[in-house]
């Protein structure tokens, strides 16, 4: 029997979800812009992989956004459809500890060989590398839509569900590929990050001459550390919820909401900070683009004043 909120519990959940979906593609709206209006940004692998970060968690967040509400609007979703949500948002998800895997290696690129970094990192080598993140991120989980196709009647497609993944892709043997890809994408991603970031922190300490250097190189290090800690909780999340459904039986709902709002939500957060406001060239075009923009907003609201004083 599934479970329902309450209308007052239901309109908050979401009224949080909207706000936060609202605030966070703003920002990532103006990052885009800032990026894609100089051309400095092109031409180094590092922003590359970053805005590709951003628009990959802006798609992941209005799936899952838009997801999370038809839930509570229909409760029950047409399947074809269920199916491309619930795609979309795993595909994305997946993406962006593999993403941050890769602009870690290429940090420690930067860092610990600067002198091959131009020839290693160059900007048709991060298209690729993309193209690589794409393909693991897609190519594991494409196949559940293939056994579900192979094993479910046309009708299937037609009926309606609560949207979960494991109301769609019902077929057992379909979690248990789920719980191994999960592991190997969790020790691979977290090898490549231990070591190359643990690299880079040595290196920094190495290099800097200054302690205050040493300092925002260790912050730094930190919330990578953060985001992709709670990045990587994607991996886990499904196992965890179910361990906490078996110790807190009548809180379902509630986990499921905690789940999404750490799993999905706080680590896009931090993705604008690290890399967008606290670094510091981007944080010089993105100065220029605000005020800029703010100027021409005060030159629309005078210009009628001083239209009428002529």
């Amino acid at each position: 029997m599934l479970v329902r909120d309450t209308f007052t519990t239901a309109f908050v959940k979401n009224l949080i979800v909207v706000l936060v979906w609202l605030i966070l593609s703003y920002i990532n709206t103006i990052l885009v812009i800032t990026f894609f209006r100089h051309q400095v940004f092109y031409e180094d692998p590092r922003y590359i992989l970053f805005i590709h970060m951003v628009i990959n968690d802006g798609i992941q967040l209005t799936v899952t956004v838009m997801l999370f509400i038809l839930s509570y609007i229909f409760f029950k979703i047409n399947v074809s459809f269920c199916c491309f949500f619930i795609l979309v948002a795993v595909f994305t998800t997946r993406n962006t500890p593999v993403n941050l895997a890769s602009m870690a290696i290429e940090r420690y690129i930067a860092i610990c060989n600067p002198l091959r970094h131009p020839q290693i990192c160059t900007v048709r080598r991060t298209y690729i590398v993309i193209g690589c993140i794409w393909f693991i991120s897609v190519a594991p989980d494409i196949t559940d839509l293939f056994v579900t196709l192979a094993n479910e009647s046309l009708s299937f497609f037609h009926q309606s569900v609560f949207c979960l993944r494991q109301n769609v892709f019902k077929d057992p043997v379909l979690a248990y590929k789920r719980q191994v890809f999960d592991i190997l994408y969790f020790s691979c991603v977290f090898l490549i990050l231990v070591c190359t970031y643990l690299r880079i922190l040595f290196a920094a300490r190495a290099l800097s001459t200054e302690k205050m250097s040493a300092q925002r190189a260790r912050n730094t290090i930190l919330l990578h550390g953060a985001q992709l800690a709670m990045c990587m909780l994607s991996y886990i999340s499904p196992s965890v919820e179910i361990v906490l459904h078996l110790i807190l039986p009548g809180r379902i709902l509630e986990i499921r909401y905690a789940n999404y709002l750490i799993v999905y939500i706080l680590p896009r957060f931090l993705s604008p900070i690290i890399y967008g406001f606290r670094d510091k060239q981007f944080r010089k075009y993105l100065k220029m683009f605000l005020l800029s923009h703010r100027c021409r907003v005060k030159v629309k609201a005078v210009s009628p004043l001083d239209a009428g004083n002529m």
